[in-house]
């Protein structure tokens, strides 16, 4: 084992649904192995007997792990994961799929299904932020978005 970090998700019930539907998303992404409640311990966590414990998922080879943990905690936006994209047709892709069942935020963040919030940022945009030229003018243009839009970005 190395000294990996490996964001965990707590979900009351729905972590394995959430593990298949990022796995589906993401290229290079898969299902590791999914523990399971059994009869033991009911009376402490409420889970139904075969209920996906946990579930060890990767995207792109960083691993995460989904837990049902019960209502105790909810997912919200304190925590975000980004995703660079290069193209406009990637920014596109992503935004679609995490957005179906979720909802739209600005400059770029949305969150899903599952309330996970993710923002979805063109690779460019770092590079855009630091030229003191057009870092004004970008953020100007990017205030107004939600998802983000390359081209507008580039023109601002």
């Amino acid at each position: 084992m190395t000294n990996q970090i490996t964001p965990c998700l707590w979900f009351n019930n729905q972590a394995e649904e959430a593990a298949i539907f990022y796995t589906s998303i993401f290229k290079n992404s898969k299902i590791e192995n999914i523990s399971r409640y059994g009869k033991e311990g009911y009376e402490v966590h409420g889970q139904k007997e075969g209920t996906a414990l946990t579930v060890a998922f990767q995207i792109n080879g960083q691993s995460f792990t989904a837990l049902n943990g019960g209502p105790v905690f909810r997912i919200n936006e304190a925590i975000s994961f980004q995703i660079f994209c290069e193209t406009q047709e990637e920014i596109d892709d992503y935004w679609d799929k995490l957005t179906e069942g979720g909802e739209e935020g600005r400059c770029g963040w949305l969150k899903d299904k599952f309330g996970v919030s993710w923002q979805i940022i063109p690779t460019i945009l770092p590079e855009l932020m630091v030229d003191p030229d057009k870092a004004g003018r970008v953020m100007q243009a990017f205030l107004q978005m939600s998802k983000f839009d390359i081209e507008k970005l580039k023109q601002a």
